[in-house]
């Protein structure tokens, strides 16, 4: 991060704030080529880029699979409201820019609860949505009641919403109970909403990658569980499957020919609508 960005957001985020700590949302930054992290955000994702040299290369999967997604349901669906939870800093092709692309009236809340990515999307919203059509919360996944109550107050509950869970579920320990999570999230939605998710898998990458993905993300701010096949399905209970249902995120709707070494991609993508 430049110093002069920090200095602009010295006092806006709150005094005990931890740089000095690795943050998931910080290191996806790194991935993508960004500039909004930290030493030890840095030192963390090389050790993973180390373990699993194709971390960048999903990483970019995982962006462009969002993009895929949020033009297909708010093109083909025609939801207009969209509620991504765990965003991440913002960056070219985040949500609200594909969204209003294809719909200039949707409504789109993140929510993220780490204070920097806050501070970040708050400055950038202040000049690219003059029209306040996006808006940003603090907020914890694992809190799925508190996310749901204040974006009542945001969104619309009585039509469609997308529900996006993207690259976040898989910091998430299975005590902390996942399923449990969606279904939270998704119960108060009405039908005809939407589920859009994806979540890093061991089915396509070694046990040692996984063992050292894992002891970097564990020295982090959230620990790292990549989930099987069977598992990321069990999150779209009660939605009906897009085609071509849960796949590695790169063949999902692709807008071209999949991009060669694609097989490697350790990542499953999907969308679900609502019953």
């Amino acid at each position: 991060m430049a110093e002069q960005d920090w200095q602009e957001w010295e006092g806006r985020v709150p005094g005990d704030l931890r740089t000095d700590v690795a943050h998931p949302a910080r290191m996806y930054d790194y991935y993508l080529g960004g500039k909004d992290n930290f030493p030890a955000d840095r030192e963390a994702a090389e050790a993973v880029i180390q373990a699993y040299p194709a971390s960048r290369v999903t990483a970019l999967a995982n962006r462009a699979f969002l993009g895929r997604a949020v033009r297909h349901v708010a093109g083909e669906l025609g939801i207009r409201q969209f509620l991504d939870v765990g965003t991440g800093i913002p960056t070219q092709g985040n949500t609200n820019e594909v969204a209003h692309e294809v719909a200039p009236d949707a409504r789109v809340l993140y929510v993220d609860n780490d204070p920097i990515v806050l501070s970040h999307a708050r400055a950038l919203l202040a000049h690219a949505d003059e029209g306040q059509r996006t808006q940003v919360m603090l907020g914890d996944l694992r809190d799925p009641a508190a996310i749901t109550a204040e974006a009542r107050k945001l969104l619309d509950f009585d039509r469609p919403v997308a529900l996006m869970l993207v690259a976040i579920l898989h910091f998430v320990r299975d005590e902390e109970e996942p399923a449990e999570i969606v279904r939270a999230l998704l119960d108060p939605l009405p039908s005809g909403s939407a589920l859009i998710l994806t979540h890093a898998t061991s089915d396509y990458a070694s046990r040692e990658a996984v063992a050292m993905g894992k002891d970097v993300y564990n020295r982090a701010t959230a620990p790292f569980l990549p989930r099987d096949r069977q598992a990321v399905e069990a999150f779209f209970a009660g939605t009906e499957p897009v085609e071509p249902g849960l796949v590695q995120a790169p063949w999902w709707r692709p807008d071209g020919e999949v991009p060669k070494g694609s097989e490697v991609i350790s990542l499953y993508g999907g969308v679900g609508v609502k019953r």
